[in-house]
């Protein structure tokens, strides 16, 4: 079964580490996404601190560079048609996203220029507060609280911002936002959003994951929501938890609303899914244990595929 990944790391963490992706060999290449029937892969830049606005040049170049070395293998996704084009060459799809829109700081006509390299799905903010918004963490003598949620809103420029991506027809992803500025974005909303890589908060109490509420009003706006793989959101055992947070999802806001959002690269390896290619060893198991086929199949593709349609054409 093919699939789609909202987000990992391995833009970011390869370019650091001075590699090229042909030699780069972490929980994602790309001989392990053919390996494992990946037919797009979002490959997240992230950025933080002072030189947040020079690295994203930095990561945007390295990604161009990479994207005509690899043209053999993988396709820069554009528009939903160059999704079927690269399924029938047989080649991955790479989809540019952002973590962490801070580095644009006020100027928000940056994030016109954001849709002009290719930037198809960004979140306002990580885990340190910024001009837009907070996110759902709080430190604590900088151990970070788990169980302790945000109710601060968006900032009067988080919500131009918010406007402004979604006449770029740049997919918003609320994944690392405090509970109010998602609350924020979803009120109301006719527009689907993603929360790219997060879980439900009722299998796991964790700030990262979402509430019944907030899975709801995703799901009510066409939405949907990436299962983590990282075991501190996740749970332990990763298949039989990954199967508990899906069906909690499932029966909040449907099976429209499920999607896949590893995380990888940007996780500590997880034992029983180290890398991508144990995705498919997932579904088998999603399978065995009575979740329906057609309910994988959108959980793998298909609800992040409408989505990824409908708002980025």
């Amino acid at each position: 079964m093919i699939y789609v990944d909202m987000h990992a790391d391995s833009l970011t963490v390869c370019s650091d580490s001075g590699l090229g992706f042909e030699e780069y060999e972490g929980q994602i290449s790309f001989q392990k996404l053919k390996k494992s029937s990946c037919a797009a892969q979002c490959f997240a830049i992230f950025t933080d601190g002072d030189n947040a606005a020079f690295n994203f040049e930095k990561y945007i170049e390295f990604y161009k560079r990479n994207m005509l070395k690899l043209k053999h293998i993988a396709v820069p996704i554009e528009k939903f048609a160059d999704i079927l084009k690269c399924k029938e060459e047989g080649k991955v799809g790479c989809i540019l996203t952002i973590e962490n829109l801070g580095f644009i700081g006020s100027d928000l006509k940056r994030i016109n220029s954001l849709k002009q390299v290719g930037v198809k799905m960004a979140s306002l903010v990580w885990n340190n507060k910024n001009l837009f918004a907070s996110p759902n963490l709080v430190f604590e003598n900088g151990v970070p609280r788990f169980e302790t949620r945000v109710d601060e809103g968006l900032s009067a420029l988080g919500r131009e911002a918010v406007e402004r991506l979604d006449c770029n027809n740049i997919i918003i992803d609320i994944s690392h936002l405090s509970d109010g500025g998602a609350l924020d974005i979803l009120s109301g909303r006719k527009i689907p959003v993603v929360a790219s890589h997060s879980n439900a908060q009722s299998v796991l109490n964790v700030c990262r994951n979402l509430s019944d509420k907030l899975i709801k009003k995703i799901a009510d706006c066409g939405g949907v929501i990436g299962i983590n793989f990282c075991k501190d959101f996740l749970g332990e055992p990763a298949f039989e938890y990954a199967l508990k947070h899906i069906r909690r999802i499932v029966k909040i806001g449907g099976e429209d609303v499920i999607a896949l959002g590893s995380d990888f690269d940007g996780i500590p390896v997880n034992p029983e899914i180290p890398d991508c290619t144990f995705v498919p060893a997932l579904f088998d198991y999603l399978l065995e244990n009575g979740l329906p086929y057609e309910t994988v199949e959108k959980l793998a593709y298909k609800n992040f595929l409408r989505v990824f349609k409908e708002v980025c054409g």
